[in-house]
């Protein structure tokens, strides 16, 4: 088998979510349709046009020591503790060369969207109230956004390359197209790859608002983020990441490891549109998902479940149902599609990681995850949604997709196909 014609498997699960401290948390509240979202309490809140979030569950407090904690900004402590567990999930233990594996052909793909910009800002806020005395001598190792990438592959000794794809709220899914290509092309037998953020502070919180992409609902919030439902008016901000140990179908079944899916292709466009906006005829889309059919060589016939972007914005959700219809054609009222944002809120640079992550256990269970809150469904809206319960997949061949779009028009579309 040639190095283009390699299957690329995933062996190993790691997240750390609003809604679970790990794998096995996350999954039962997504199938429990449990929402993360929540009142955010923090002193600077009171004076935001937006007062609620999805943090994650589980602080990184609770799980890392505090002398580790304070050299790392937040969503690079989000990506050791992936780490840590997919690494351990994969039935790895120690550094590379400790788990039998040559360290040159293990790598990290870790994505972020947006970076260290917490600690820019609290560097920031040091520097004006204390003089630059006070700026951390780390600061820059914190804020770099190959931060979370970097520490991954000194925690997990992987020479093979440690990188950091950024676009937007595809980046978390790019960064696994991303790390399929390394194994394909030989540069690799097993990458880490996925993606983290951390944003939710003041200036983020107020720049979402001000452009009108965050949801103004002051009510109950876990029933504020409701993807395709007629209501919505726009996403929550969440943070977290996930984590996958992906391996070449050969060097899995050379070690005897256990399979969740199969990664068996990606497509990738960009809308040429507008900063901000989707364009509405869903053209970048239906690119980016003919081209991961044809990448995982499969017809649009093979797909049995589409796990959304659905970020919950009026423009946002009808384009990804128009794109979803004009590949799908009639079919597509009969393809079960969830929307995890509805629980998670939106993680940016770790969506595309946490959501792929669901969509593979949606294939290994057999079950796919309600969609929240949607009590009404827009007219415009041709999609089966499922909702209140679970939904029990066909046994046999299936193959799956995960949609992840983001500002500047980045279109990421992965095929997974159970084993």
């Amino acid at each position: 088998m040639s190095h283009s014609q390699a299957r690329v498997v995933v062996t190993g699960l790691g997240a750390t979510t609003p809604v679970g401290g790990d794998v096995a948390s996350t999954w039962e509240s997504l199938l429990a349709g449990r929402s993360g979202v929540r009142k955010l309490t923090q002193e600077w809140v009171a004076d935001l046009p937006v007062q609620i979030g999805a943090p994650v569950a589980v602080d990184p407090s609770e799980v890392l020591p505090r002398v580790e904690a304070r050299r790392l900004d937040r969503s690079a402590q989000f990506a050791i503790i992936c780490a840590r567990e997919a690494w351990a999930d994969a039935g790895f233990s120690g550094k590379a060369s400790e788990a039998g594996l040559d360290p040159e052909r293990v790598g990290v793909v870790c994505a972020s969207g947006i970076g260290g910009l917490t600690t820019l800002l609290s560097n920031y806020d040091q520097l004006l109230a204390s003089g630059p005395r006070r700026v951390s001598p780390l600061a820059i190792p914190m804020l770099m956004p190959n931060s979370p990438s970097a520490n991954v592959s000194i925690e997990l000794q992987a020479q093979a390359g440690a990188h950091t794809p950024v676009s937007a709220c595809s980046s978390g899914a790019e960064a696994l197209a991303y790390a399929v290509d390394m194994i394909r092309l030989g540069r690799a037998d097993v990458v880490v790859a996925g993606g983290t953020e951390a944003v939710i502070s003041p200036l983020p919180i107020a720049a979402f608002a001000n452009m009108m992409a965050l949801s103004k609902r002051s009510d109950d919030p876990t029933a504020v983020s409701r993807p395709f439902d007629k209501n919505r008016d726009g996403f929550v901000l969440g943070e977290g990441g996930a984590l996958m140990v992906l391996e070449s179908a050969e060097h899995a079944a050379a070690r005897g490891a256990r399979v969740y899916a199969e990664i068996a292709g990606a497509g990738m466009s960009a809308d040429a549109h507008h900063i901000a906006q989707p364009e509405p005829t869903g053209r970048g889309v239906i690119t980016a998902i003919r081209k991961s059919l044809t990448d995982a060589g499969l017809s649009p016939d093979d797909i049995g479940h589409v796990n959304c972007h659905a970020t919950s914005t009026p423009t946002g959700d009808a384009a990804e149902s128009v794109a979803l219809n004009a590949v799908f054609g009639d079919r597509t009222p009969s393809i079960p599609v969830t929307a995890p944002k509805s629980m998670i809120g939106h993680l940016l640079g770790g969506a595309g990681a946490v959501e792929s992550l669901a969509t593979v256990l949606t294939l290994h269970h057999g079950l796919v995850p309600p969609t929240a809150n949607v009590d009404d469904v827009d007219d415009d809206i041709n999609l089966d949604i499922v909702r209140t319960t679970p939904r029990k997949l066909d046994d046999g061949p299936l193959a799956a997709l995960n949609d992840s779009f983001g500002f500047g028009g980045h279109n990421v579309v992965l095929a997974f196909r159970r084993t």
